[in-house]
């Protein structure tokens, strides 16, 4: 009975402190869950990391033609990271989430732009309030093709004046987060804290 105790009170820990937040009194209530999108057919993925991953997820599961948007661990050696190995900087992860979408309706292009325009990709190892490596800029692709896309998108940024710090890697094994990661601010009905659209495809940096 102890030890069950325990392991509530450490997993209510985590979520609070989860993702830097300082936010609590999380509404019990739960939104009636969204209708499945349909798929055309095949389906493809991609890997972005972008700090918070609660965030990055909010947002890119609204596209149309995403299916399904899953916070996780990628980038770092150790199999089967936790939150909190991941949190201490030691793990070499970063927060990722695993975008699977429907290329007969979205291209992953589409998804990647909509990614550097959520996030700041000029942060180094941060992202707004939440600083360390497991929160740095990364979008880990899955062949040529992929990393040919996000490449012409960070060039555009570039000759928009900023300073882009996106690493581009091959993508590992993506490393699902626990439960009370997924669909968080769904859930709580919350505000992302750290992430906003912002058209920097359409302006330049400011000076």
């Amino acid at each position: 009975m102890f030890t069950t105790t325990r392991r509530l009170f450490v997993g209510l820990l985590a979520l609070a402190a989860a993702c830097g937040t300082t936010e609590s009194n999380h509404k019990k209530s739960t939104p009636a869950a969204a209708p499945t999108p349909t798929v055309s057919g095949a389906t493809e993925q991609g890997y972005f990391a972008g700090g918070c991953f609660w965030g990055v997820e909010h947002f890119l599961e609204q596209m149309p033609g995403v299916i399904d948007v899953e916070s996780g661990y990628m980038g770092g050696p150790l199999d089967a990271p936790t939150y909190e190995q991941v949190s201490s900087g030691d793990s070499g992860h970063a927060e990722t989430v695993r975008v699977t979408f429907d290329p007969q309706k979205i291209g992953y292009e589409a998804v990647a732009r909509r990614f550097f325009e959520i996030h700041d990709p000029t942060e180094v190892d941060r992202q707004g309030p939440d600083i360390g490596t497991q929160y740095r800029s990364a979008v880990f692709v899955t062949g040529p093709e992929q990393r040919a896309a996000v490449e012409s998108l960070i060039a555009r940024l570039k000759a928009n004046g900023y300073a882009v710090a996106t690493a581009v890697e091959d993508a590992g094994k993506f490393w699902p987060a626990e439960e009370y990661h997924q669909n968080y601010y769904v859930r709580t009905r919350k505000t992302p804290y750290c992430h906003m659209p912002v058209p920097r495809f359409d302006q330049r940096a400011s000076s």
